[in-house]
């Protein structure tokens, strides 16, 4: 059975046997640092996935997009395939191995390898403390934010190791400096900043990059409930240099930069994109 991909899309990404990075639905030729690079980046139909989608693609890149909503992802594809670049779709909940399964299939059907691996997916559901915790929702937060970002990797490993790749993953801001609403949160963002380094040892005598993206407070749905915290924004006005919250592209650029042959000699780094010097 054919991976099932944003609905109507099929034929807009080309296969990358042949790796042409011309786009169908311009019929122009991009040209860009990765071009000819095929990138997978899960939770990636809003927010801070979405700008780096779209980065990597404008870049050349070849992108395969995920979320766990069939219409987000359709809605998402249509968006950045209307600015003519190549793009490809498929619902997938990172916390199930099946859609784990499924999302590689997609990613090999269209292109037989990839490049990059850029994990964005992340749940918090429930504000509250770590002690005051079920758990149920320790074995989700850990299961979706820590556990399934390596156990993807395991399964793209046999096709990303012959192509010398990188990997980025996302953590938050919040692993440095944990708010108390958080919670648990907090941890699985710790745990993935100790999860970059460990692979990196791992994967470097494969050329296999591993890095990780903090983030600082970046206006997305995800972040709303720290952006209304009066307490958060008072800490803001008092020691953030930038005086401001970020907005999803500025974390573009860095993943994109650390995907690009300029970042080969960059593994193991937990980089902090917050608008402050936090000295971490």
């Amino acid at each position: 059975m054919l991976p099932a991909v944003a609905r109507g899309h099929l034929g807009w990404f080309h296969p990358c046997a042949r790796l042409s990075v011309r786009m169908s639905s311009t019929g122009i030729d991009r040209k860009g640092i990765l071009a000819e690079r095929v990138a997978m980046v899960t939770g990636s139909t809003s927010g801070i996935g979405f700008a780096i989608a779209r980065r990597l693609a404008q870049d050349g890149a070849h992108v395969v997009i995920s979320s766990r909503k069939q219409q987000n992802v359709d809605r998402a594809v249509a968006q950045l395939q209307r600015e003519g670049l190549s793009m490809a779709g498929t619902v997938c909940h990172v916390g199930k191995a099946e859609d784990r399964e499924r999302l590689v299939a997609t990613a090999l059907e269209h292109c037989g390898a990839v490049d990059f691996l850029v994990c964005c997916a992340g749940v918090n559901p429930l504000v509250g403390s770590v002690l005051g915790t079920s758990e149920q929702i320790w074995d989700k937060i850990l299961n979706v934010n820590v556990k399934s970002p390596a156990l993807l990797l395991s399964q793209l490993l046999p096709y990303m190791e012959k192509r010398k790749g990188a990997v980025t993953l996302v953590s938050s801001i919040a692993a440095y400096f944990p708010a108390a609403e958080l919670g648990v949160y907090n941890v699985s963002k710790t745990a993935l900043l100790a999860l970059t380094r460990t692979l990196a040892l791992e994967l470097a005598p494969k050329d296999i990059r591993v890095n990780c993206l903090v983030p600082g407070i970046i206006k997305t749905d995800f972040s709303k409930v720290l952006r209304g915290n009066e307490s958060v924004c008072k800490y803001l006005r008092e020691h953030h240099q930038m005086q401001r919250f970020g907005e999803p592209e500025d974390c573009a650029g860095i993943v994109s930069f650390l995907c690009s042959p300029d970042a080969s000699y960059i593994t193991g780094e937990n980089i902090a994109v917050a608008g402050f010097s936090s000295r971490l």
